[in-house]
């Protein structure tokens, strides 16, 4: 019969006593026990960390998404403005255009009316200036007809004529001007002559040696006349 190991122990646990080779195995079991119950709490732990962090970026996640969506949203609001904003700029800037480019089309027609108005009155003007000298030789004539020929019918026809010259003239603004018994006016009057005299005060017209004529307040020519001195 073989030699058995007989060393005995007692067991801790039980009070029971053993051999020390089951007692060995008995303690290594207990230690692999233990040992998996320590890997079981860690893996555990690591696994309710991994859940809380995954739900903690999971709701990050969440957050930002509507943070973003903030974000874009007052982004898209602050587009919208600027562009109204560059909109009413470019229409108060056409608007300003318009109203200058209007400004300019008036002033140029008021110019345009103006010179062409102008250019008439200085055409006319040529024109009535040379029929001035018709309407002295008009009143020279008659100026010479005795008292006992005014009833003459040559008289008489040639009077008419020369007043309904006058009337057309008088219609399209050719006014004589006013010289006897006025103050001297060198816009109107050329004085040639000094005279005395006792109806008139110094520096009064006296006498008219060749009559004057406005067309609309311009000056066709100037009356000749006599001051007193």
């Amino acid at each position: 019969m073989s030699e058995e190991n007989t060393d005995k122990v007692i067991n801790k646990d039980t009070g029971e006593t053993v051999t020390e080779e089951i007692a060995e195995e008995v303690s290594d079991l207990e230690e692999a026990v233990e040992e998996a119950a320590e890997d079981a709490k860690t893996e555990e732990a690591e696994i309710t960390e991994e859940t809380e962090n995954t739900e903690t970026e999971k709701s990050e996640e969440q957050s930002g998404k509507k943070s973003w969506s903030e974000k874009k949203a007052e982004k898209k609001a602050q587009k919208a403005d600027k562009e109204k904003e560059a909109l009413k700029a470019k229409i108060e800037e056409l608007e300003d255009k318009t109203k200058r480019q209007l400004a300019e089309f008036e002033n140029f027609r008021n110019r345009s009316e103006k010179e062409k108005a102008q250019s008439f009155d200085r055409g006319a003007a040529s024109v009535l200036e040379k029929l001035l000298p018709v309407v002295d030789n008009f009143e020279r004539g008659f100026a010479a007809v005795e008292e006992e020929d005014k009833n003459d019918a040559f008289v008489v026809g040639m009077d008419m004529i020369y007043k309904q010259l006058m009337d057309e003239l008088d219609k399209i603004g050719v006014k004589p001007i006013e010289a006897v018994g006025k103050e001297f006016d060198p816009n109107f009057h050329n004085a040639v002559m000094q005279t005395e005299s006792d109806e008139y005060e110094s520096g009064v017209v006296a006498q008219e040696l060749l009559k004057g004529y406005t067309y609309h307040d311009t000056v066709l020519r100037h009356s000749m006349v006599s001051v007193v001195q």
